[in-house]
């Protein structure tokens, strides 16, 4: 930090009074308002930019970047200029782990996006949360991220810094069940996960629903989480004749353990929630996908003029990656933070002092955004529970039905 002292002397040394001035903050040229000085936030990503999951994780930080460029774009927060950070956490936990620590220690950031991973947030949530940091995540769906181990019967939010624009399989595992029961009179399933925190929550929301309407899990079977062969769990389940799969866990694994249970012989549809709703999972499973079924959280993005309007900018923008499932929900939580930029950095002198006021304000917004409503009730879970269920359909997901989730 400089500071510049008033001395009556030559020309000279007040021109290099001020160029020593301005060296302590930074030009932006994306919005920043006639050339003059900006300060700069960053805003962190966070997701699978390699490995099995890039697809998605690729789709979250260039939505996030459209969301930061239209910012700077049109100025919207004067005085500052919005830089974002990506990091890849390859869809594990140590990388997650590391990405947060790397994140927290610019005293540049303001925020984050992310994580795709549940698994992945739980690292993450304790590195950011002693810094003030704002997370949002358009992806991280187990419901004790932001109600505590024991979401069930005593919801206590762990963390204040964090929210999410997606809602929780205490919803999605329960409409995937409803459907399964009530749309398309399925009343035997056997259910498999792959050990982590999401596979084992969405089974575990799944199975207590389906029960309580009256259907029977015959039954339960796990997977590792880099098993390629299924043929021992198929061989299992197959047995007990259930009329659908229920899977918990992502379309890498998901996609082989369809195609292998059609080819033992197990004709029947496979269902899994938001992480195997991706056209990569109808790759890796073939032409027998055909009549699988997803659940994804919120409505298709192409359903909504704002949604359209989001896809039309995406394809403009000519990123090499699609938006892929979270796009949308991505760029809603970027909107997020974004909005609550608005407020804290108005007269904010740097970024670490504006950070609790940033978390104070996410909690307070709404906007319709791409996804639908963008507000946050007081666990920091969104407002909206609109779910969609898709089938697989030639070489892409088709919408069956869009409803929102009600309580009974």
């Amino acid at each position: 930090m400089h500071q510049r002292s008033v001395v009556r002397v030559g020309a000279s040394l007040i021109v290099a009074s001020l160029a020593l001035t301005a060296c302590g903050s930074r030009s932006g040229d994306e919005g920043g308002g006639g050339g003059s000085a900006t300060k700069t936030a960053k805003i962190g990503i966070i997701a699978p930019l390699s490995g099995d999951l890039s697809a998605l994780g690729l789709g979250i930080q260039h939505s996030v970047e459209l969301a930061i460029k239209q910012a700077n774009d049109s100025n919207a927060i004067p005085g500052w200029k919005l830089e974002a950070v990506p990091k890849d956490d390859e869809g594990k936990t140590e990388p997650g782990k590391n990405a947060a620590t790397a994140l927290a220690g610019d005293p540049d950031v303001i925020g984050v996006v992310g994580t795709l991973n549940t698994s992945v947030a739980q690292q993450v949530q304790p590195v950011l949360a002693p810094k003030n940091i704002a997370q949002v995540s358009p992806a991280n769906t187990g419901p004790g991220l932001t109600q505590g181990a024991d979401w069930q019967a005593n919801p206590k939010r762990p963390y204040a810094n964090y929210f999410r624009t997606c809602t929780t399989d205490a919803v999605q595992g329960p409409f995937a069940a409803r459907y399964l029961f009530e749309t398309a009179k399925i009343t035997k399933v056997a259910t498999i996960h792959d050990k982590k925190a999401y596979g084992q929550g969405l089974v575990g929301t799944f199975t207590e629903e389906f029960k309580k309407l009256g259907g029977e899990v015959v039954a339960a079977q796990t997977v590792n989480p880099d098993d390629s062969n299924y043929q021992a769990v198929i061989s299992a389940i197959k047995p007990s004749a259930p009329q659908a799969v229920y899977y918990g866990g992502e379309y890498p694994q998901a996609g082989p353990l369809s195609q292998q249970m059609k080819a033992a012989g197990l004709n029947v549809p496979l269902m899994g929630g938001d992480g195997i709703k991706d056209p990569k999972f109808i790759t890796l499973a073939g032409k027998t996908a055909t009549g699988d079924l997803s659940t994804s959280v919120g409505a298709p993005t192409d359903s909504t003029e704002a949604g359209k309007k989001f896809l039309a900018d995406y394809k403009a923008a000519a990123y090499k990656e699609d938006s892929a499932a979270y796009g949308g929900y991505s760029y809603d939580a970027a909107n997020a933070i974004i909005n609550a930029l608005k407020t804290s950095l108005k007269d904010a002198k740097d970024v670490e002092s504006a950070r609790q006021a940033t978390i104070d304000s996410l909690g307070k917004v709404s906007f319709d955004g791409v996804t639908g409503k963008v507000a946050f009730d007081q666990y920091g879970d969104s407002t909206s529970k609109v779910l969609t269920v898709y089938k697989a359909e030639g070489a892409d997901w088709a919408t069956v039905e869009t409803k929102a989730f009600e309580t009974k």
